[in-house]
């Protein structure tokens, strides 16, 4: 007997609800962005752009809003990385150097899932970013864990830092 498991791997928009409260009621900005892409057949990365305009300061850190969400199989994650370019050229980095968005964060009932990227300026200059401007990469990657791990059986119920709250 062979279980089939469904592969689902894929880039979302938040709904308009979420993208109202998350970042503007501008339906055109709505429907103008896209979902991540490769740019070559062998990039690793899914580019994220920014769906805002912004001037990064020097010293400075900002939430970038992406308008997106992620769903992929329970054995796998996303793991968010700054641009090569970004680091090399201006000594930008995301903030949390790794983004972890595991599986369960998707659709969850804080924010649909939706997640960010907070970028910081090392550099001495500041950085104009752009609205559709490339300010991150997602890798899709399996994990494993231990053999003799207790089952865990606490859901997500929340969106960022929600594992750390306790269940009321």
């Amino acid at each position: 007997l062979f279980i089939l498991e469904l592969m689902l791997r894929k880039f979302e928009k938040i709904s308009f609800e979420q993208f109202k409260k998350d970042i503007s009621d501008d339906e055109k900005l709505y429907e103008s962005y896209s979902l991540p892409k490769r740019s070559t057949k062998n990039s690793a990365g899914y580019d994220i752009a920014s769906l805002e305009e912004y001037t990064l300061k020097p010293g400075e850190a900002h939430i970038f809003v992406t308008g997106l969400k992620v769903t992929m199989n329970s054995d796998e994650v996303l793991y968010l990385y700054g641009r090569s370019s970004f680091g090399y050229k201006y000594n930008i980095t995301l903030a949390n150097s790794v983004g972890v968005i595991d599986s369960d964060f998707y659709n969850n009932i804080d924010n649909e899932g939706h997640f960010k990227v907070k970028l910081i300026n090392h550099g001495e200059k500041e950085v104009k970013i752009n609205i559709g401007d490339r300010i991150a990469q997602g890798v899709f990657m399996k994990y494993l864990i231990v053999d003799n791990e207790e089952e865990i059986i606490k859901e997500r119920k929340g969106g960022l830092g929600s594992t750390d709250k306790e269940e009321k």
